[in-house]
């Protein structure tokens, strides 16, 4: 079933104050936080929209709290697709899709961005794969779109402090609309 900008105000509004695993923020926080930080750098609706979205897959995958602590990678990349496709482009939902894969990436090819990583991230990004080898690193970056993931990436690890001011969910889904199909 397909989500609409509707859908997903109602789901950031049931479960976005849950606790994002394994840090200081909400789900609604860090979904915010990571689009603000895109908005701040300029990018363009589909990329904002990204940035609000990437990790919506947490919410409509429920796993409990810090899953990776358990040894679950709840492939939350993966898991929104379905509901998000009909509704987005494909340079939206690739950004989604591979935003995970870009952190190895990052890993791979910038040794100082896994020092920078929090806690569960690191712990994640065991279960997700680990670090890129250099030969899938080339490989990923010659995707559509990957530059948009790894960019998105940036943002999202930079998105998780508890007391930075965003604007509010309606400013980001009014983007979103822009956006949509």
């Amino acid at each position: 079933m397909a989500l609409d900008i509707d859908d997903i105000q109602t789901l950031f509004e049931r479960r976005g104050a849950e606790q994002y695993s394994g840090e200081p923020v909400t789900q609604l926080q860090h979904a915010l936080q990571t689009a603000h930080l895109a908005e701040l750098a300029a990018a363009d609706d589909e990329l904002v929209t990204a940035a609000l979205l990437h990790d919506l897959g947490h919410l409509l995958n429920e796993q409990g709290e810090t899953p990776s602590l358990r040894g679950i990678d709840d492939l939350h990349q993966y898991f929104a697709l379905p509901f998000l496709r009909g509704l987005f482009g494909e340079r939206l939902l690739h950004a989604i899709q591979w935003h995970v894969d870009a952190k190895r990436y990052l890993c791979a090819t910038r040794p100082e961005h896994w020092a920078s990583l929090s806690e569960d991230s690191r712990r994640s990004l065991v279960l997700q794969g680990g670090v890129f080898s250099a030969e899938e690193a080339q490989a990923f970056i010659a995707r559509p779109h990957a530059q948009d993931a790894v960019q998105l990436r940036l943002w999202d690890d930079l998105a998780k402090a508890s007391d930075r001011p965003t604007p509010p969910l309606s400013h980001f889904l009014e983007r979103a609309r822009r956006c949509s199909l």
